[in-house]
C-alpha cells in the first residue's frame, strides 16, 4: 500500500505538471513583456525581460533533470517537529537514523528510556544485544523491515521494529514498544475501563492506575473527563503528575481546573509489592509505593471535618475490587473488609472479626498488632509482613499494610491475596510428590520381596520333586507354594501401582478384551447386577497387555458391584474419540490425539466429592476392615498410565460413578498386522548340557537356582557379583550361558555383560530381576539378551535357560 501511495504521489507532483509547464511559462513571459512595454514604453526592454524569465525557467529545468535527488531535497526538507509531536502522542518511543548512521530525530520518550539520546543500535552496553540490533538494521536496509523482541532496558522489556522509510527510503525508523505481559494488573485495567469504572465515576470517584515510573496505564471515564476534557481522551503513557497541581497550602487539585475546582483527597492502593518474608518493607526500601498503584481521587468539599462521606465511597470501591482489602483504625479494629478478603482468610459470609489478629495463629497475633500500630501513626508508608492464617496454619501468607490519612477513622489499609487456587496447586504438587515416593518405595519393596518369594517357590518345587501326591507332606508343600503365588500376585499389584510391572503389549481391539472377560464378570457380579455391553464403530487398535487390561476391567467391575449392594446395572462401553473431539473437551491433562475409550459405569451410590480425589491413592479404601486392600484402583491407575493411557473418574452422589479410560490409537497397527507372526516353537524337554555361570548376590536365590539348574543337567559356576563373574569368565573355562541378576552391589549385571562381550561376543545372556522388563531394557541398552521376571519356579528357570541357549549362533 505504501509503494502504491508513493507512485501515485510521484505521478501527481511530476508527470501531470510537466505537460502544462511550457505553455504556462511562455504565457507568463508574454504577459510580463506586455506589462513592462506598457509601463516603460520601450519594446526592447519588455522583450529582454520576457527572455530573462524564459532563460531562468530553462536553467531550473536543466538543474532538476541533471541533479534530480538534490532538487528533490530542495523541494522536500523533512519537518521533524511534526514527527516528534506524533511520536510523543503515542505510547512508543521512536528514533530515525539516516544512511550514515546518524540520529536525525527521536521522541521525548526515547530520551527517557535511553538517557543521552544514544544512536541506535548503540543503545545498550551489552555486546550481544548491540550486535543483534546491528544485524536487524542491516536486514531492514536490505529487506525493508526487521524486528528484535524482548530486549531489556532496566525494568522494561521492549520489542524493536525497524523499517526503511522516507521518500527515497534513505532513513530507518526505529519503534520501541513495551512488551505487554499479562498479570494481575490486567484485572484492574478491565475494572477501570468497564462497568465498574463507570459506576465509580457516577459515585464521584476518579480512579487511575499508574506504573512505578509515574505514567498513566489506565483510568476511568470520570478522571478522563475532568483531567483531559473528553471521556474518550487517550492519555495512556502520560505523566500523572502533569495532570495535577498543589497549592501553597498543600492541597491537591486537577491542573485543568485552575480556578473553582475543589480540593481532592488521594488514596493510594499498592498493586504490586516486593515481599520480604519475616518482616515488612518501608516505602523507601522498595516497598509498594515503588510499583504500580491504583490512585483514587475524591472531591473534598470545603469545610469538610472528616472523611466519613469519602470513606463510604472507598468502601463501595473496595467491595468491587478483586483483591482482598480491609481497613482498620488506629487501635487496630477492623472497619471494613471486602468479599475477596473474607474468602482469603476463610471467613463465613456473616462473620466479621474485630481485629486482624483474630485471623492469624496465636504465635503471629502480637506481630500483626505491632505492625498495624506502626503503619497507623507517623509518615505514610507501606510494607509486608509474613503471617500464618488461622484456617491454613501451615501456609505462610504475605499481609500488605499501607498507612492512609484523611479518611476519618480509617488509618491502615490491609491487603491479602486470595491464594486459595495457589494453595490448591501446592497441595496437588505435594500429593504428586508423595505418590511418587510411595511408588518408588512400593517398587523397591516388591523387588526385595520377589527375591524371597523366588527362594520359597524354588524350594517348594525342589521338595515336590521328592514327594508324590498322597504323601503326608505333599499337600502342605503345595499349600505353601499356593500362598507364595498369592503373595507374588500382591507384588505384581505393587509393581503395577508403581508402574514397574512387566507388560507384554500386543496390538489388539478393546471389544475383544471385553468379550473375553464378560463370562468371568457375570459370575463375579452375581444375580442382582445386570451387565450391559455396547461397542462403538470405527474403533482404532491399541497397544497394551491384554492380561493387564482384563485385570483393569475386573477391578473396576468389582468396585462397581460393591457400590450397588441392592443391585443395579453395570455398563461397559467402547467408543472412538478423535482428536477433534478431544480439543472440544478442552481437557488440560489429555493431549489432542486419536483415542479408543473404555467407559465402565454403574448405577450405585456414587462417590462423595471429598473422596473422589483420593480413590487412586494406594491403600485408600472405604470398605470395612479386612474387606479391601486399597490397591484395586491404584493398580488400575498404574496399568493405564504404564500403557500410555489416561483415566478419569466421574461421580454424583446417588447417581452412580463412571470411570473412563483413554488409550491412544496405535498408529502402526496396520503395518504390524500385515507382518505374519511366527508360531512359537513348543518344547517340552528342559534337560540340557553345558556350563552355566550364575551371578546372583542373594544367597537364597543363588542356592535355589544352582540346585535347579544342576538337576536339569547343567554344570553350574556361581559368583556373588559382577566382578567375581568377570573373574570366572577370565578363568579359561568354556561358558555356554550367563545367567545374572540385574541389580547387584559393586558391579551390576549390565555393566558386567558389557565388559564380558569384549572377550565373549557370542555369549548368550539371561537376566533375572524383580523389576519390570520394559524399565530395565531402557537402562540396560544391550542387544540379544533374554529376561526372566522374579519370582519364578524351577520349571520356568529351566525353560528360560533352554530358550536362551537356543539363541546361541551356530557354526556354519
Amino acid at each position: 500500500m505504501a509503494s502504491r501511495i508513493k507512485r501515485d504521489g510521484e505521478a501527481w507532483t511530476g508527470e501531470r505538471p510537466s505537460r502544462l509547464a511550457l505553455p504556462l511559462l511562455i504565457l507568463a513571459a508574454l504577459l510580463s513583456a506586455i506589462l513592462v512595454i506598457f509601463a516603460s514604453g520601450n519594446a526592447a526592454v519588455g522583450a529582454g525581460f520576457g527572455a530573462m524569465i524564459l532563460a531562468a525557467a530553462a536553467l531550473l529545468s536543466w538543474y532538476r533533470r541533471l541533479f534530480p535527488e538534490e532538487a528533490a531535497d530542495l523541494d522536500a526538507v523533512p519537518d521533524w517537529t511534526v514527527a516528534r509531536a506524533a511520536a510523543d502522542a503515542s505510547s512508543m518511543a521512536i528514533a530515525v537514523t539516516d544512511r550514515a548512521g546518524r540520529l536525525v530525530c527521536a521522541s521525548d520518550l526515547f530520551g527517557e528510556w535511553f538517557p543521552g539520546f544514544p544512536t541506535p543500535p548503540n543503545i545498550t552496553a551489552e555486546t550481544g544485544l548491540a550486535e543483534s540490533l546491528a544485524d536487524a538494521a542491516r536486514g531492514a536496509w536490505r529487506d525493508g523491515e526487521a524486528r528484535v523482541e524482548g530486549i531489556a532496558q532496566g525494568a522494561l522489556r521492549l520489542d524493536v521494529d525497524i523499517s526503511r522509510t522516507g521518500r527515497s527510503e534513505d532513513y530507518l525508523l526505529w519503534r520501541f514498544t513495551p512488551v505487554r505481559q499479562p498479570n494481575a494488573l490486567d484485572d484492574v485495567h478491565r475494572l477501570l475501563t468497564g462497568d465498574a469504572g463507570r459506576q465509580m465515576g457516577e459515585a464521584g470517584i476518579m480512579a487511575v492506575m499508574i506504573g512505578g515510573e509515574g505514567r498513566i496505564r489506565s483510568a476511568n471515564g470520570a478522571f478522563l473527563l475532568r483531567a483531559a476534557g473528553r471521556i474518550d481522551a487517550n492519555i495512556t503513557g502520560r505523566d500523572f503528575a502533569a495532570h495535577m497541581r498543589v497549592d501553597d497550602k498543600g492541597r491537591l487539585f486537577l491542573a485543568r481546573e485552575e480556578s473553582g475546582g475543589l480540593p481532592l483527597r488521594l488514596l493510594q492502593v499498592p498493586l504490586r509489592r516486593a515481599t520480604q518474608p519475616g518482616g515488612y518493607q518501608g516505602s523507601g526500601q522498595g516497598g509498594g509505593q515503588d510499583g504500580p498503584m491504583l490512585l483514587l481521587l475524591i472531591d473534598e468539599p470545603a469545610g469538610s471535618a472528616g472523611g466519613t462521606s469519602a470513606l463510604s465511597y472507598i468502601e463501595t470501591l473496595l467491595s468491587l475490587l478483586p483483591f482482598g482489602l480491609a481497613m482498620a483504625d488506629r487501635d487496630g479494629r477492623i472497619l471494613f473488609l471486602n468479599g475477596a478478603f473474607s474468602r482469603a482468610v476463610g471467613l463465613k459470609r456473616s462473620e466479621k472479626p474485630s481485629y486482624p489478629g483474630d485471623l492469624v495463629v496465636r504465635e503471629d497475633q502480637a506481630a500483626v498488632a505491632d505492625a498495624v500500630r506502626r503503619f497507623a501513626v507517623g509518615p505514610q508508608m507501606s510494607g509486608d509482613i509474613a503471617i500464618r492464617l488461622r484456617n491454613e496454619p501451615e501456609e505462610p501468607t504475605a499481609l500488605s499494610l499501607a498507612g492512609v490519612r484523611g479518611l476519618g477513622e480509617a488509618a491502615v489499609l490491609l491487603s491479602l491475596k486470595d491464594n486459595s487456587e495457589e494453595s490448591k496447586l501446592k497441595r496437588q504438587v505435594a500429593q504428586a510428590t508423595k505418590m511418587q515416593a510411595i511408588g518408588q518405595l512400593a517398587g523397591g519393596v516388591a523387588h526385595d520381596f520377589n527375591n524371597i518369594l523366588t527362594a520359597i517357590i524354588g524350594h517348594c518345587d525342589l521338595m515336590l520333586m521328592r514327594h508324590t501326591p498322597g504323601d503326608s507332606d505333599y499337600d502342605d508343600i503345595q499349600q505353601i507354594k499356593s500362598n507364595s503365588n498369592r503373595a507374588a500376585g500382591l507384588t505384581r499389584q505393587l509393581l503395577a501401582f508403581s508402574r514397574q510391572q512387566t507388560l507384554r503389549p500386543q496390538v489388539l481391539q478393546l471389544p475383544d478384551i471385553v468379550a473375553d472377560v464378560s463370562n468371568l464378570l457375570k459370575r463375579l457380579l452375581g444375580e442382582s447386577v445386570k451387565l450391559e455391553v455396547s461397542h462403538g464403530r470405527n474403533l482404532g487398535a491399541v497397544r497394551a497387555d491384554p492380561g493387564q487390561l482384563e485385570q483393569v476391567i475386573v477391578n473396576l467391575a468389582v468396585n462397581a458391584r460393591d457400590a450397588m449392594p441392592e443391585g443395579g446395572i453395570l455398563n461397559i462401553q467402547t467408543y472412538a474419540v478423535p482428536a477433534g473431539k478431544v480439543r472440544e473437551m478442552r481437557q488440560e491433562i489429555l493431549p489432542a490425539a486419536d483415542y479408543t475409550a473404555l467407559r465402565v459405569s454403574d448405577t450405585g451410590l456414587g462417590i462423595p466429592p471429598d473422596i473422589l480425589s483420593k480413590i487412586f491413592e494406594p491403600f485408600f479404601t472405604t470398605k470395612e476392615l479386612g474387606k479391601g486392600t486399597g490397591l484395586g484402583l491404584s493398580t488400575v491407575y498404574g496399568i493405564v498410565k504404564q500403557s500410555g493411557g489416561y483415566i478419569f473418574a466421574e461421580s454424583e452422589l446417588g447417581r452412580g460413578a463412571s470411570f473412563v479410560i483413554y488409550l491412544p490409537v496405535y498408529q502402526g497397527a496396520d503395518m504390524e498386522q500385515a507382518i505374519p507372526s511366527k508360531a512359537p516353537i513348543k518344547r517340552s524337554e528342559t534337560w540340557g548340557t553345558g556350563t552355566v555361570l550364575l551371578v546372583e548376590d542373594e544367597d537364597m536365590v543363588r542356592a535355589v537356582a544352582e540346585r535347579a539348574l544342576s538337576r536339569q543337567g547343567y554344570k553350574v559356576l556361581t559368583a556373588n557379583d559382577g566382578e567375581q563373574g568377570l573373574e570366572v569368565l577370565a578363568g579359561g573355562e568354556q561358558i555356554d550361558l550367563l545367567i545374572s541378576d540385574v541389580v547387584m552391589p559393586n558391579m551390576d549385571g549390565p555393566s558386567m555383560v558389557a565388559r564380558a562381550r569384549d572377550t565373549h561376543p557370542d555369549l548368550p545372556v539371561l537376566f533375572m530381576s524383580g523389576y519390570a522388563e520394559e524399565q530395565l531394557r531402557k537402562s540396560i541398552d544391550l542387544a540379544n539378551v533374554a529376561f526372566l521376571p522374579k519370582p519364578f519356579s524351577v520349571s520356568q528357570l529351566a525353560e528360560a535357560a533352554r530358550d536362551a541357549l537356543a539363541m546361541r549362533p551356530t557354526a556354519e
